[in-house]
């Protein structure tokens, strides 16, 4: 109790019960979040690190959850965590899931790596007990029981710490999916020779020497069990293989296709680096293509999404980003309410 009142108090939710939460950390539940913004006016928005304080390192993150949760309502948890040169806030708005808080009943947490030197990425002695510290918060604000699943989202390096961090002994025994957004795919999906930021006046990369490049998978699998979508730009790789070592895990049935379209653009992109289509262009309309491996067992979720026309930092779409929440609430959950009760 002593713990879970701590916890409480470092959101600000002391005098509301966990589920009724209305202010985070003295700022108020807003609809829409705070802090949201469109394309170039959201430069200055990046010096903004959060809502919500880690107690334990009083570092500072995003928390963004439904303003009229129910007593004992169950919700899905996205850890949603930045690329190699990004900060929470950029993070929020290159995969808008924030914008289904209400209708999909999501909390989300978007977190700040503490390493800036050369680039702001994720170090696993200066971050992983910060993420550690936030899922530990977040559990205990909304109850443990009330989790009904907990997912990883990352982009890029963002997607590669999720792979090194989901079957570690903590977040093996809370997490239900990983969603990868151009961070790597289980069963490899090469990036092209030519992938990384422009050079001067736009020109392309240098192509790198086969096998090198951003990590990838590795040989072996993960160890442990969770639902995994993989979400690509459609310049990035080389090809998306057409099996799924993931789906034949879980024996799913053949991938079915179907086309998602956008009339609006997403939010972001990379300001400074933008015009080399591998890398990104500015944040546009599209379409991408959603191939799911239907009727897995335990009711895992096992999905591609491609999107058409697109590189590496152009910000989600809003159909498109809903069509990802859709398939992880899809998902089965369950593993927050088997940790004991302290947790």
């Amino acid at each position: 109790m002593i713990r879970k009142l701590m916890t409480l108090a470092a959101f600000g939710l002391l005098g509301a019960t966990p589920a009724m939460a209305r202010d985070v950390d003295g700022v108020a539940c807003t609809t829409p979040q705070v802090a949201r913004c469109v394309g170039e006016a959201c430069i200055p928005a990046m010096a903004n690190l959060g809502n919500a304080t880690d107690a334990k390192t009083g570092r500072k993150f995003f928390l963004d959850y439904p303003c009229d949760l129910k007593p004992g309502e169950k919700v899905t948890f996205i850890l949603n965590i930045h690329g190699a040169g990004g900060i929470g806030n950029w993070q929020r708005h290159y995969f808008p899931a924030v914008d289904y808080v209400n209708k999909h009943r999501l909390v989300i947490a978007t977190p700040t790596a503490a390493t800036a030197n050369p680039v702001r990425r994720w170090v696993a002695e200066a971050d992983d007990a910060h993420l550690q510290n936030i899922t530990d918060q977040v559990f205990a604000a909304f109850g443990a029981r009330n989790i009904r699943a907990m997912w990883l989202a990352g982009h890029s390096q963002g997607g590669f710490t999720s792979n090194r961090i989901v079957c570690t002994d903590y977040f093996q025994a809370r997490v239900d999916g990983w969603l990868s957004l151009s961070g790597g795919r289980i069963g490899a999906a090469p990036f092209v020779s030519a992938f990384g930021p422009p050079g001067p006046g736009g020109a392309p990369p240098a192509p790198r020497p086969p096998g090198s490049g951003p990590p990838g998978m590795g040989a072996a699998p993960p160890a442990c069990d969770f639902s995994h979508i993989f979400a690509i730009g459609e310049y990035e790789i080389s090809a998306l293989p057409e099996i799924s070592p993931w789906a034949e895990k879980y024996g799913c049935a053949k991938r079915v296709r179907r086309e998602v379209v956008d009339e609006e653009p997403g939010y972001v992109w990379d300001y400074s680096r933008h015009g080399y289509k591998v890398w990104g262009m500015k944040a546009g309309s599209g379409k991408a293509e959603v191939f799911e491996y239907p009727k897995c067992k335990e009711g895992r979720v096992v999905a591609d999404v491609v999107r058409i026309d697109k590189g590496h930092t152009e910000g989600l779409e809003p159909n498109v980003t809903e069509a990802i929440v859709k398939l992880m609430v899809s998902a089965k959950g369950g593993k927050a309410r088997t940790l004991p009760a302290a947790d």
